[in-house]
């Protein structure tokens, strides 16, 4: 089975060699670069076995994407913490959706209004919510998301398509991908918002798509990595009202 590839980025500017990336399952990390050739050099090194390919890499790269700890201590905050994330950041939120369905929205009274083919009473479900977005976004703040659509696309997913009116209502920017694109793309498979370009708070569900808890990234490597997924995705997302329209 091929492994889950993390890119963790490249010192070498636009032709992306060296570079480091991580196994996701392991935690190995998997280093590439220009190989070490002279035969002088390759003799004087120790425990060469054989099939080991000696590469030469700048010592900023191991310092800059390589891993800080043998065994990561995630950063988890309570939903309280969560919540005041969104009125406490300054320029931009921005949101990356990715899964089939949400455990949250399918107990909801707008999601059997949905089922049933009723227009759905977005603005009576969550008014305290859309208050709060219209609110910051007067402030000039922005906020934005794209969602990762199967083809074809799941109830939930079609239900969040119909979401996404209300959202847009309250000045949220809402795009749609397919995932067939978000694979190519090789965005991560997370759901997780971006605050300010600055830190990254990853949604953790379980296997019954119930939300577990919210995890801050605040490391600057791990977070550029979060914001070149969004200009991807953004840039290759389009608006949902012409998803809707080709359907």
């Amino acid at each position: 089975m091929a492994r889950r590839l993390r890119f963790n980025g490249t010192g070498s500017g636009v032709n992306g060699c060296p570079a480091v990336h991580e196994d996701l399952d392991t935690g190995e990390v998997i280093i590439h670069g220009p190989a070490l050739t002279d035969p002088d050099d390759i003799a004087r090194l120790r425990h060469l076995g054989d099939g080991e390919v000696p590469i030469v890499v700048p010592r900023e790269l191991l310092v800059d994407f390589g891993p800080k700890e043998v065994t990561r201590v995630p950063d988890i905050i309570g939903l309280d913490e969560f919540d005041r994330l969104f009125t406490q950041f300054k320029h931009t939120a921005w949101r990356l959706e990715t899964r089939r369905r949400y455990a949250s929205d399918e107990s909801t009274d707008t999601y059997a209004q949905f089922l049933r083919g009723e227009p759905v009473d977005w603005e009576g479900r969550d008014a305290a919510w859309c208050a709060e977005r219209r609110e910051q976004t007067a402030l000039g703040k922005r906020f934005e998301r794209v969602r990762v659509v199967d083809s074809p696309p799941t109830p939930g997913q079609l239900y969040l398509l119909d979401n996404a009116r209300r959202n847009s209502s309250v000045g949220e920017n809402i795009r749609q991908l397919w995932r067939t694109d978000a694979e190519r793309l090789q965005l991560p498979a997370e759901d997780f918002w971006l605050f300010d370009s600055r830190l990254v708070a990853r949604l953790n569900f379980d296997d019954a798509d119930n939300l577990v808890n919210v995890e801050l990234i605040t490391e600057p490597v791990e977070v550029n990595r979060y914001a070149q997924a969004r200009d991807a995705a953004t840039h290759y997302a389009v608006p949902y009202e012409t998803f809707a329209a080709n359907l």
